[in-house]
């Protein structure tokens, strides 16, 4: 069943996070995708996040889609200006990517081309809306095209440090809703306390919502995301966990899929992020027990 169907009939849905590499070593990232497919619904390719120079997003998903495995295929606005934007939406379409996931564009700060330019021709909204119109039939100044593509678009919520701040990100995730996005990803979830909060102010979305669960691969980056990111809800006791553990990465692991396991009872999804430890998604989803 694809990606669509299992949304709109309301079915738990796993998706997996998966890099293209710095350059056309295409080994790594192909094998990763095989030893989890069958086991995930589709696999999300992100597009040089952080402004950090990869093969393109398209080439992943082509490559995804190459080992019969459904993908998510990130767009920003970041990099590309409208016309970019509406000719590669069509040419994902032509080779097989329907979904696609408009996502906010990070700062360049952290790029590893200081000198490149931002382009933000068009925002968030703007492209959910161009998405929707080219599966009318149109792009974005009216013109008609010669058969229209078809898409499932997402939209994402940046992380947020307090209730200001996410009625803020609602409130934008409502446009976003009605520019076209049917299905909604969230910042990662490590309290569930928190999360269930969350979804009792996210309700009036009225579309599926999707927590991304993030691997911890050590105290320090743990520690790291508790200190820089307030809003990320990363308690001491969590990190006493992992601090007190003799095999870290392995906790790291568990905590993962133990995340994933309530979570199956309080979402309808999950994405699991890893950032470049992709070989241990098959060890995530059995701690999950998918």
């Amino acid at each position: 069943m694809s990606l669509q169907k299992k949304l709109s009939s309301k079915e738990f849905v796993v998706l997996a996070e998966m890099h293209t590499p710095k350059g056309v070593n295409i080994a790594r990232l192909v094998n990763d995708a095989r030893r989890i497919k069958g086991r995930v619904d589709a696999i999300v390719v992100p597009d040089m996040d952080n402004g950090i120079v990869r093969m393109s997003a398209l080439a992943g998903g082509v490559l995804m889609r190459q080992e019969g495995i459904e993908t998510v295929m990130h767009m920003y606005c970041r990099d590309r200006n409208r016309l970019a934007l509406q000719g590669d939406a069509m040419a994902a379409h032509v080779l097989g990517i329907q979904n696609i996931l408009v996502v906010h564009s990070e700062e360049m700060s952290q790029s590893d081309h200081r000198e490149a330019q931002t382009v933000n021709d068009i925002d968030e909204v703007e492209l959910l809306a161009a998405l929707r119109s080219l599966s009318g039939g149109r792009d974005m100044e009216g013109f008609e095209l010669d058969g229209a593509p078809a898409f499932t678009a997402g939209c994402t919520i940046a992380p947020y440090e307090n209730d200001k701040e996410l009625d803020k990100e609602l409130e934008l995730a409502k446009r976003k809703i009605e520019a076209g996005a049917s299905f909604v990803i969230t910042p990662p979830v490590f309290d569930m306390g928190g999360f269930e909060k969350f979804m009792e102010k996210a309700k009036g979305l009225a579309v599926p919502i999707i927590p991304t669960v993030f691997l911890l691969k050590s105290l320090a980056i743990a520690q790291y995301i508790a200190n820089s990111e307030p809003g990320a809800d990363i308690s001491d006791e969590l990190i006493r966990r992992i601090r007190k553990s003799p095999d870290r990465e392995l906790e790291g692991i568990k905590i993962a899929g133990e995340t994933i396991a309530v979570l199956r009872r309080a979402a309808q999804g999950v994405k699991v992020q890893t950032l470049g430890w992709e070989h241990k998604l098959p060890d995530i989803l059995d701690a999950a027990g998918i």
